[in-house]
């Protein structure tokens, strides 16, 4: 028996994988904090040379967007919006979030408008063209 969500596996699995980004760099991000002694759901101080305030940011920065992400993912694929464009742009919403926290984790480029702002809004874009398609599918 064929699920209804089979054409959406991608953008289905894109979800689950944004999930496990998330889920994974929790911990991560908090095994880092209670190394340097502070509380837990502490901030560390705003500082991108410090490792512990990158990864604090990569996990703050996955968790506030992944949101957003399954709203307009999920839309698009209850308002059956076309399969080949969600699931392309679902993919490339997760691939740019694990770039995204690399760069983050890793301190490459400037706080900001280097490669960290224009991947950031690539993501943002990946979710508007979703949204956009669930609304067009929608009506």
């Amino acid at each position: 028996m064929t699920s209804v969500f089979g054409p959406y596996a991608h953008a289905i699995a894109a979800m689950a994988g944004m999930g496990l980004l998330t889920l994974i760099m929790s911990p991560l991000s908090a095994m880092k904090k209670t190394r340097l002694g502070l509380a837990p759901g502490s901030s560390p101080e705003p500082d991108y040379s410090s490792a512990t305030y990158r990864w604090h940011r990569a996990y703050g920065n996955a968790a506030e967007s992944t949101g957003t992400f399954a709203l307009v993912t999920g839309a698009a694929i209850l308002a059956g919006g076309g399969a080949i464009w969600v699931n392309w742009l679902a993919t490339l919403y997760l691939l740019s979030r694990i770039v995204l926290a690399i760069v983050h984790v890793r301190g490459i480029g400037k706080p900001d408008m280097s490669i960290r702002s224009f991947t950031y809004v690539f993501g943002w874009a990946m979710c508007v063209l979703l949204a956009l398609t669930a609304i067009i599918a929608a009506f």
